[in-house]
């Protein structure tokens, strides 16, 4: 399997120098060169498969023979070794709970599977790997997480300072060993411009050896798709086949991500992509025109991307043809007043605690599903990271689980910058070591 830059299809890598660099040479993403349709016999196994099963029969495709197929399976149940239920929330809405990995977000599925590429990839190559990676969130505590420990990979996690959840900080900041955090003065674009500008940085990469652990990373946001596959499994054995999948959405990889499993042959209907006030998509998919914006702070504060890197991703699997984007994917932004609302009803209602994303997918499918059909939203996060949000609402204190109460308990470590390149330039280079 090769993969080719979304900046010119002919510019191509092989897996491993992909994953390692990230972004191709000439800053584009890496697509895979295909995508193939999954067989029959899997369809017919698929609802008594595990999640370790799942991803290795699904992302086989992408990753082997390049890793052999032993290993794979191996890496691939070592992976996702936590669960992912589909819950009922409401009659004809469920919540495919992504939260209940080591860091209680979705994206441990991607950081931990990358990780665990990174290294095997990076094994006696000869000098430190130092992984960029900008976060609104979720992102920064998964991927120093899922990093820590590893011999021979530096980790740098750039956030913006005061816009992330005290809990989502905690869980980065307090790891120490291989993980620098860095709060930037500025918002998450800000974070994100200074990560694009240093794998732009030629006398920068001569010096060190740079990737990204950001969804720009196809071994990030491909296993993603892993879960979709579960989602419909479960669904199935509850009685469900007219799926209509609701993603709160950020930086659209894990959009992406569901619409690869699509093309392989997942027999979704349709997805709604559900935004904050930063609905650049929404937009978008509604007047055909595609205009970035400056980030707002929104409570849904992972979401807060106003210009987001995997939409163009998107628009290659569609061939750049927004009709045929509108037919497979319906946008929707959900204010802060619908989000709190939300909150506070299906609390009262069903007894469910929504955190402040969750309660976006939930709105969304109330708004826009269709008669006979089932939504599923997805649960990026753990209503405990946002006590500040949701506890107010639902006026009660949410239990935490006992891996959030032992980030809290550490002591915050963190290096401080304004948006200024230069400042981070100079901080990559003081901090890694070439052998």
């Amino acid at each position: 399997m090769q993969y080719y830059s979304t900046n010119n299809s002919s510019l191509k890598s092989d897996l491993k120098n992909a994953v390692i660099n990230g972004l191709a040479d000439d800053k584009g993403l890496f697509m895979p060169e295909e995508i193939p349709a999954l067989p029959d016999d899997f369809w017919e196994r698929l609802p008594a498969m595990s999640l370790g099963e799942i991803g290795f029969e699904t992302l086989k495709h992408f990753f082997c023979p390049i890793i052999p197929e032993q290993d794979f399976r191996q890496l691939t149940d070592d992976a996702f070794n936590f669960p992912i239920p589909l819950v009922p929330v409401s009659e004809n809405i469920s919540a495919l709970e992504l939260f209940h990995g080591p860091t209680l977000a979705f994206k441990d599925i991607g950081a931990r599977f990358l990780a665990r590429v990174m290294a095997r990839f990076t094994k006696d190559y000869g000098r430190d790997i130092n992984v960029l990676v900008a976060t609104s969130g979720d992102t920064g505590s998964a991927v120093a997480n899922g990093f820590l420990g590893i011999d021979g990979v530096n980790v740098f996690v750039l956030y913006p300072k005061g816009l992330v959840s005290d809990v989502q900080e905690k869980q980065f900041t307090t790891l120490g060993q291989n993980i620098t955090a860095i709060e930037v003065d500025g918002s998450f674009d800000d974070c994100q411009s200074l990560v694009k500008t240093a794998f732009m940085d030629q006398q920068l990469k001569e010096a060190i050896s740079i990737t990204s652990a950001n969804s720009i990373n196809l071994a990030r946001f491909l296993p993603q798709m892993v879960y979709y596959f579960y989602a419909y499994a479960q669904a199935v054995q509850y009685g469900h086949t007219d799926l209509a999948v609701c993603v709160p959405s950020g930086n659209f990889g894990n959009l992406t991500a569901g619409l690869i499993a699509q093309r392989m042959g997942l027999p979704i209907k349709r997805f709604i992509a559900a935004t904050n006030l930063n609905d650049v998509v929404p937009q978008y998919l509604q007047t055909g025109h595609y205009q970035s914006m400056a980030s707002i702070a929104t409570p849904a504060n992972a979401m807060d991307v106003g210009d987001p890197s995997n939409f163009i991703r998107i628009q290659e699997l569609f061939g750049h043809e927004l009709e045929l984007i509108k037919q497979v994917i319906e946008g929707i932004s959900i204010n802060n007043q619908e989000l709190f609302e939300t909150i506070d009803n299906v609390y009262n209602k069903y007894q469910y605690i929504l955190d402040p994303h969750g309660a976006i997918g939930f709105k969304a499918l109330q708004k826009k599903l269709m008669n006979n059909e089932h939504g599923i939203f997805l649960a990026t996060a753990h209503p405990a990271k946002f006590p500040e949000v949701v506890e107010p609402i639902i006026k009660k204190t949410i239990d935490q689980p006992e891996r959030l109460k032992a980030f809290l308990k550490g002591e915050k470590q963190v290096k401080s910058l304004t948006n200024s390149y230069e400042e981070l330039a100079k901080l990559l280079l003081s901090q890694t070591r070439n052998v």
